[in-house]
């Protein structure tokens, strides 16, 4: 047993549990271990009542936890250490840690503890703190804390808010990934705050430059723009003009013909010269078309087709053509007569 002289000093006061009224010697017999130990139960079971907080160091780490020193030994399951799963229990020994007793069996001197509980209560103050700060339109900082396949989660230091996979990029994502990973602080701005369902909807794309107001300004109905190829459909061939921003070219604007199928004319990854038809700012969406202008086939309709040889006809040779109509058009000349009367009117002019 231990020394009494490195336990107690000559003249201290001390609490002690009666053990024994008289020994067989006429002592009483007392325990001063005992009372502590008493005591520390008494204490412990008026917080578990009363749901406070007990406080004690690590001592000891064992299968499945550890063991504080809380007047009496306390066991701290590993699941309720912390709030995520801790990996390294020997990190904890000769740590003071806060818990609240969620167990207790006097009779088998077994108290349970929990951190975790202490933990989540601080954290649900912080939760109210920030989401009674947090105002639509602002833009704040955070930690990307878990990707899953509809979006990403983002710490706001006590607090997750999601970035729907929609409001990651101006582009089309797949998969959160393709923007962000864990660990990465991002700046978002607020989209939605519901504080009866604790939820926070978050945007990365809205701190960015909205690539289709920079199109929108850039571009005009009639031009032409550059452009590749993305995707075929049913209905015709998505083409990227931007990056960030996709033009439909639909089936009836890919050819003057009829067109059963979009890869008739087209394939993915083609680089494209493409007329702006429309533009619809409200709806964001940008329509394209590879026929030609109409003035453009009005003017190759009424254009005469050149010689064989593609030289330029003769002046003598259209002279000759302008005193026999007849002839020319029965020639198999390919001039429609509309186009061949015009033609001979402005020789007549001329001579």
């Amino acid at each position: 047993g231990a020394d009494p002289h490195d336990v107690v000093d000559l003249g201290q006061r001390l609490e002690a549990l009666v053990l024994q009224k008289e020994d067989a010697d006429g002592r009483l017999i007392l325990s001063a271990k005992r009372a502590a130990f008493e005591r520390a139960w008494n204490r412990i079971e008026e917080s578990y009542n009363e749901q406070r907080t007990v406080e004690g160091p690590v001592i000891e780490v064992v299968k499945g936890g550890l063991i504080l020193d809380i007047g009496l030994r306390g066991f701290l399951p590993a699941s309720l250490v912390d709030i995520r799963r801790v990996r390294n229990l020997e990190s904890f020994l000769g740590q003071k840690l806060e818990c609240k007793v969620i167990e207790l069996n006097r009779s088998r001197n077994n108290v349970v503890l929990s951190r975790r509980a202490v933990l989540e209560e601080e954290r649900k103050e912080e939760r109210e703190k920030i989401l009674t700060s947090l105002e639509e339109g602002q833009i704040i900082k955070g930690t990307v804390s878990n990707l899953v396949d509809f979006g990403a989660f983002v710490d706001l230091e006590g607090i997750d808010g999601l970035i729907h996979i929609s409001e990651l990029s101006w582009q089309h994502v797949d998969h959160p990934s393709e923007v962000v990973e864990v660990g990465e602080e991002v700046e978002v701005k607020v989209l939605e705050v519901d504080r009866d369902r604790e939820r926070i909807s978050l945007g990365l794309k809205q701190t960015r430059k909205d690539p289709w107001q920079e199109i929108v300004e850039q571009v005009n109905v009639g031009e032409q723009i550059q452009g590749r190829v993305t995707k075929l459909v049913s209905f015709g061939a998505f083409v990227e003009v931007a990056e960030g921003v996709e033009g439909l070219i639909h089936i009836s604007e890919l050819a003057e013909h009829h067109v059963e199928t979009p890869d008739e004319i087209v394939r993915s990854g083609d680089e494209v010269d493409a007329r702006i038809i429309d533009v619809d700012a409200k709806r964001r969406r940008l329509s394209l078309s590879l026929r030609p202008k109409r003035e453009e086939r009005e003017e190759r309709a009424e254009r005469p087709p050149r010689q064989r040889d593609d030289r330029p006809p003769r002046r003598e040779d259209r002279a000759d053509r302008g005193s026999d109509r007849g002839r020319g058009a029965s020639e198999g000349s390919g001039l429609r007569t509309g186009a061949f009367d015009s033609l001979s009117d402005l020789d007549l002019e001329e001579k």
